[in-house]
């Protein structure tokens, strides 16, 4: 499990640090100010739940090892649903998606709650593990 929340928590942030360096350069000059903000905000969401499976991945011996896998999927889907819906309306009028505020904007907080979820489950689930030195 803990080299799964590895790669994952990884790839998050590999994915959050090329976001934010597109972001940075390639969007910069074509976006709204507040376009722009928003296109932050799922990288900074995204950057945070990457470090945070890195954490869960350091603390797994203090975690049952099925919590630890719903906090991998929360986390995993929170991002999607939450960061990914934010980079696609973020960018709407680049893309021409415009009717797909519609679906995404009720996605995002979605997303949102599936993150709290994770951070909740990880708050109950503290000290449940096999390890409690």
């Amino acid at each position: 499990m803990r080299p799964t929340l590895i790669r994952t928590g990884a790839l998050l942030l590999l994915l959050a640090v090329a976001a934010g360096a597109f972001g940075a350069h390639g969007l910069r000059a074509r976006l709204t100010p507040e376009a722009l903000d928003q296109w932050r905000t799922a990288v900074e969401y995204q950057f945070y739940h990457g470090l945070g499976l890195l954490l869960v991945a350091a603390l797994s011996s203090y975690l049952p090892l099925e919590r630890a896998r719903w906090v991998l999927r929360l986390f995993s889907v929170g991002v999607v649903l939450f960061s990914g819906s934010i980079y696609l309306l973020s960018t709407r009028d680049l893309t021409g998606l415009h009717a797909a505020g519609a679906v995404l904007g009720p996605i995002t907080p979605i997303g949102g709650l599936a993150l709290m979820a994770g951070w909740g489950l990880l708050l109950i689930s503290a000290g449940k593990g096999t390890d409690q030195r």
